[in-house]
Formats: C-alpha cells, structure tokens, sequence
C-alpha cells in the first residue's frame, strides 16, 4: 500500500509543479442537467489541446530529468542527486501515464471499430 501511496504523491507533486489539478475531485465535472453555466466568451479546451498540453508536459519533465542528469555528471553543484533521481521518477511516471492514456485510447477505436453495425 506504502508504493501506491508514494506513487500518487510523486503524481501530485509533478502536477503542482506542471500547474495542473487534474486528481483534485471536480463535482460538478459530470453534471449533464447544469446547462447555461458556462462562462461567457471563455472557450473550454479541445480534446486536441488537452492532449498536446499533457505531451508538452511530458516532454518538458524528460528534457528537465536529462538536463539535471547532464549537470550533475558535469559536476554542476547545484544538481545534487536527491534532485535528478526526483526528477527522473517524475519523468518516469509522466511517460507511463501518457502510454498508459495511449493504450486506452487505441483499445477504444478498436473497440469502436469492430462493433456491428
């Protein structure tokens, strides 16, 4: 139970640091009777932008993992090792989720794909 706790909190500290609150509880996310409460002149994002944010934050976390492990093989002082291994599990954790949403997704066309019609 101890890794899936620590887990959850190295997938809560990477999203502060992205700036995202994606596992925060939304009530109201899936209230199909609250129509007319959107915000006027404020476009929700795409699917396609939410998914490009989320590979943007990947990609940012990988290159920040690689840049912190450079320094510190260069011997920069300010790489410590607590810091790039973080960052690296961040990194880690960050891809296995997008392979993760990846996989589901390609399961979902199939599934969609091979239904009678």
């Amino acid at each position: 139970m101890s890794d899936v706790t620590s887990i959850l909190s190295q997938i809560r500290s990477y999203q502060h640091q992205m700036g995202t609150r994606a596992l925060e509880p939304n009530p109201g996310a899936f209230a199909p009777n609250r129509v007319g409460l959107e915000q006027p002149g404020v476009k929700a994002p795409s699917f396609g932008e939410t998914l490009q944010n989320a590979l943007e934050g990947v990609n940012g976390a990988q290159k920040n993992a690689g840049a912190l492990a450079q320094a510190f093989e260069l011997g920069d002082p300010r790489a410590d090792l607590a810091r790039v291994m973080v960052a690296a599990q961040q990194s880690q954790v960050a891809f296995r989720a997008t392979v993760e949403v990846r996989n589901r997704l390609v399961q979902a066309y199939q599934d969609v794909m091979n239904m009678p019609l």
